[in-house]
């Protein structure tokens, strides 16, 4: 029972005290956006490690005046709160991973990306290996006919979790460097060959 209400309660109040601490970080970082200044108005994939989503919806917000997106989120607690912290930044989800139930978030994801929308995701998430690419994102997007942006947000100070995918949480009054690369198509790819050029996307700038 007291499992519950703490859930219940952390439901409502780590959100909104999450989008504001992403705000927060936000403002009080220099940012210096190493990208393209435009990219496609079709749907496109936007990707990026597990442990630099935090400060992801800004470089969304780059590219798009008005969020037309959802991120995948896998389907457990931990996802609940990163999926209601988002919304607060005008951003949609699709609950489930391509690790479990793949086929259905799959057809899910397609479907979603047909319909005009754009798709975040993590490819080594929600569980890792970390900094390995799992073949969701590809198939994705061979099946949908919609190009890649890999991101990378790097902060000059930080805090580092030491969680699986040794999440990063930016310092406040440091700089946030984003690098998003040039829209990549993968739709004539094996699967080996586009899984190597992501990674070594990925991690352009360790």
């Amino acid at each position: 029972m007291l499992k519950k209400v703490s859930r219940a309660l952390a439901l409502i109040f780590v959100p909104f005290i999450g989008s504001l601490l992403i705000r927060f970080l936000y403002y009080t970082n220099k940012k210096v956006f190493h990208a393209p200044q435009k990219i496609t108005d079709e749907s496109v994939i936007f990707a990026c490690w597990h442990g630099e989503l935090l400060m992801l919806p800004y470089l969304y917000k780059h590219y798009r005046q008005k969020p037309h997106a959802k991120v995948l989120i896998s389907n457990h607690f931990d996802g609940e709160l990163i999926s209601r912290t988002i919304k607060y930044f005008g951003l949609g989800t699709l609950a489930g991973s391509t690790n479990r139930n793949a086929a259905r978030v799959l057809i899910q994801a397609i479907k979603t990306i047909k319909e005009g929308y754009d798709i975040g995701i993590t490819p080594d998430g929600p569980k890792g290996p970390r900094h390995e690419v799992a073949d969701g994102i590809i198939v994705m997007a061979q099946k949908a006919g919609a190009k890649i942006v890999l991101v990378e947000i790097k902060p000059t100070k930080f805090w580092q979790l030491h969680s699986w995918d040794k999440f990063i949480i930016p310092k406040p009054f440091g700089v946030l460097h984003y690098y998003a690369s040039s829209e990549l198509d993968v739709s004539s790819m094996e699967l080996d060959v586009a899984r190597e050029m992501i990674q070594k996307g990925l991690l352009a700038h360790e």
